[in-house]
């Protein structure tokens, strides 16, 4: 939940806000998130733990890029009934902090992963083979153990801005921080901006302007980028760059102007209102790259993923009664053609 507007605005002498519409919009699109989040981001670590051959660079980003979005959507539920009671948090303080903290660690995590995908694929298309020592498992586990610790490092103070209070009699759980400390946390703020989104979509719009450029090359000029490589690189791009145009950039700009203007005290009501609208509308759909990330997977392993899908099939067919050991075989034998 954002800082409380209507207490806020009592102590700042600002506008009184009215966010009646929190109670319908927000419950209703957490609940399409989580419907939709929880199943997918599942099947992909189901199908990742099932599969046979050793995970690749590109499986390991994205296997924690789905253990962020589901760590984060299993608090969703705590946000529905919260938003539905009319932003009352009945959960107490620990889980308050914990949920806060889970949904910048899944919306920073995401952003350093898909950064790191995006640079392994840049060094994959531009210098195939001056990167073959960098792009090995061992370095793709280092960079994902380094992006957990990097990420968790950056908001360990959320741990201690986001808090629970009461409001007129009724517990609330900030997102942001109380009116007292809003001064430290707009400069926190501001800098995990600049360190987890800015810098990130820097690194990121590099490495697809240098991959597009080397892309729109002759096939027969590309050194070891085949016809896979570069419908991969393609389709890897257009999704990240999707996943910033719809979730990360909105919710950043929209964020950024409205903690702005709560800053600078701003006594002009309709603009702060637009403003407190803008980020409260654009909060929920950041969280919708949960539901857009495990399409970057599928889109990663291409035509091994139906496979999978067809020998765990086969493998069910196997393992019923009637299939007996010839389906478990025909499963079995099918898996290795395809393969």
């Amino acid at each position: 939940m954002e800082m409380q507007d209507t207490n806020a605005s009592e102590e700042t002498g600002l506008c009184l806000l009215s966010e009646d519409y929190k109670q319908i919009y927000l419950p209703l699109t957490y609940s399409i998130i989580f419907v939709l989040g929880l199943p997918l981001n599942g099947a992909v670590l189901w199908l990742s733990w099932r599969q046979t051959k050793r995970w690749s660079c590109a499986t390991i980003y994205l296997v924690n890029l789905m253990v962020a979005d589901l760590l984060y959507v299993l608090t969703l539920p705590f946000l529905i009934v919260t938003y539905s009671l009319g932003d009352w948090w009945p959960f107490g303080e620990l889980l308050c902090r914990l949920v806060r903290f889970l949904f910048y660690t899944n919306l920073y995590g995401s952003i350093l992963l898909l950064t790191c995908i995006s640079v392994h694929r840049f060094l994959g298309v531009c210098h195939p083979l001056r990167s073959l020592p960098y792009r090995t498992r061992r370095h793709a586990l280092r960079g994902a153990a380094a992006t957990w610790a990097l990420v968790v490092l950056q908001l360990l103070p959320t741990l201690g801005f986001s808090h629970t209070d009461y409001i007129h009699g009724q517990m609330v759980c900030y997102d942001m921080t109380g009116q007292e400390n809003f001064d430290q946390f707009f400069a926190y703020s501001m800098v995990l901006t600049l360190s987890g989104f800015v810098l990130p979509s820097l690194v990121i719009l590099v490495c697809y302007s240098l991959m597009v450029r080397s892309l729109a090359k002759p096939a027969e000029t590309l050194v070891g980028a085949g016809t896979t490589i570069r419908a991969k690189s393609i389709r890897t791009i257009l999704l990240v760059c999707s996943l910033f145009a719809l979730c990360f950039v909105p919710f950043h700009v929209s964020r950024s102007f409205y903690i702005t203007l709560r800053f600078l005290m701003s006594q002009d009501c309709r603009l702060l209102t637009v403003a407190s609208a803008a980020y409260k509308v654009w909060r929920p759909l950041v969280s919708m790259s949960c539901c857009l990330n495990p399409v970057l997977y599928f889109l990663s392993v291409g035509k091994n993923g139906v496979r999978l899908f067809r020998k765990l099939r086969h493998d069910k067919v196997g393992e019923h009664p009637a299939g007996g050991e010839r389906g478990r075989a025909r499963g079995g034998q099918i898996w290795a053609v395809s393969r």
